[in-house]
């Protein structure tokens, strides 16, 4: 791993935050994901398990963590699972954990092998009286892929059909949205990786320059700044490309004129960052761009006004697309007789913004959380707003991080250039 060694307490208080939540007597089983081939023999760069990983800190595939709390022996009432070390294995893919190395970073004692772990989980099976196992369930899931989570939870079942068995993504999806102080500070690593990474990019980009050379700026910084990789598909979109949300193909040029809309963020001890900021490549706005952006900024700044713990995500929705509304009214985009003629499912306003105002952030970039009751102290939203105008061959996005308290939320990114005059300013060259 690239990143430096993060404490063993934020895993502890992680496993005994989901164990509040089991039954009586029962037993949960996280297994890693596999290694997945890509062709021939290559295998894709390994992804572990957020769940795995929000319990024990480990990233090694074969990995499984095994929580009994009323384990007879109490000795095992926390099981940390890990590949066997292999002398040859290790020849060609580099060092695997010993077990007193996976206690320092799981803070789990008892650390046994996947070639020998299959007659204690027999016979504790046969003590416990509900089983939770593990799916993904996350919201935005694509349910056509194949899905290899499964295959486990299908064996499993069918060597024990008489036990209850229970759904540990349900506890997941409630204990991993609100984050502790402990994960903040690592996201907040992350977050300031990225922000360093942005003002690298403010002094590179010029007309003339490549999507990829702004690409390739970023990743320099995260490497050097110990990030392990990008959170996601780096977005580096000029002129009428920036309306194309997912656009990762960053092979064209950045032109006197355009604006540049950048989406991007590091991955730092596992858990993301996600930055959306939008320059004009010559370091200097026009009037209507700069109109643009500032109602771009008003909305998003509504959202941080409203965002706070107690509000229903559907009624803060519901709130922002108003906001949203006005300000297209107001830069001349829609009118009033638009909206009195609008379908009211495909109101005046989506022609512009057309995707949501933000989602849960974490071990996952779009990461475990509700989005049909109030939200709560804890959790880390993206606030997102877009305005993307086919006509005048433009798209905008301001994006920054923002940590839920007792009385608000913290803007995580609060000092990155994120005005018209603080972008200028950072863009000027001397």
């Amino acid at each position: 791993m690239k990143y430096l060694p993060i404490p063993s307490k934020l895993y502890t208080q992680n496993r005994q935050r989901f164990i509040k939540k089991m039954k009586p007597n029962s037993i949960a089983i996280f297994p890693a994901n596999p290694v997945l081939l890509e062709n021939g023999d290559a295998v894709y760069n390994y992804k572990a398990n957020s769940d795995v990983v929000w319990l024990s800190g480990i990233v090694q595939e074969k990995t499984m963590v095994i929580l009994y709390p009323d384990n007879a022996d109490a000795s095992s009432r926390e099981v940390l699972v890990v590949q066997r070390p292999n002398e040859m294995l290790e020849k060609w893919n580099g060092h695997l954990l010993r077990k007193e190395e996976a206690t320092a970073i799981s803070g789990i004692q008892n650390v046994q092998y996947v070639d020998s772990i299959e007659a204690q989980l027999h016979m504790w099976m046969h003590h416990a009286d509900t089983v939770y196992l593990n799916t993904n369930e996350n919201d935005r899931l694509n349910t056509e892929n194949p899905r290899l989570d499964l295959l486990f939870v299908h064996d499993f079942m069918k060597r024990y059909p008489l036990h209850q068995y229970d759904r540990a993504a349900r506890i997941m999806k409630e204990v991993r949205a609100i984050k502790t102080k402990e994960e903040v500070e690592v996201l907040k690593t992350a977050i300031d990786i990225t922000g360093k990474a942005f003002d690298r990019v403010m002094k590179f980009i010029k007309p003339g320059v490549m999507e990829y050379e702004i690409e390739a700026e970023i990743t320099h910084e995260f490497l050097r700044n110990r990030a392990t990789r990008h959170a996601y598909g780096c977005i580096i979109a000029s002129g009428d490309r920036a309306r194309v949300l997912h656009y990762v193909d960053n092979n064209q040029e950045c032109k006197d004129g355009e604006l540049i809309l950048m989406d991007f963020g590091a991955e730092y001890g596992n858990y993301n960052a996600d930055l959306s900021r939008t320059i004009p490549v010559n370091g200097k706005f026009s009037k209507r761009q700069k109109e643009v952006y500032n109602a771009c900024l008003a909305v998003h700044m509504y959202c941080a006004s409203i965002l706070k713990p107690s509000i229903n995500y559907a009624d803060y929705i519901n709130k922002v697309n108003a906001e949203m509304e006005k300000q297209l009214i107001k830069i001349g985009l829609i009118s009033k007789a638009d909206i009195k003629n609008q379908d009211p499912a495909n109101p005046a306003w989506r022609k512009y913004f057309y995707h949501g105002i933000g989602h849960h952030l974490g071990l996952d970039v779009h990461d475990l959380g509700t989005r049909n009751q109030p939200v709560k102290e804890g959790m880390v939203f993206t606030i997102e707003p877009g305005i993307y105008i086919e006509e005048e061959q433009m798209g905008i996005r301001i994006e920054n991080n923002y940590w839920l308290t007792k009385t608000g939320n913290i803007d995580l990114f609060k000092g990155i250039p994120m005005t018209v005059e603080e972008i200028e300013a950072a863009m000027k060259r001397k």
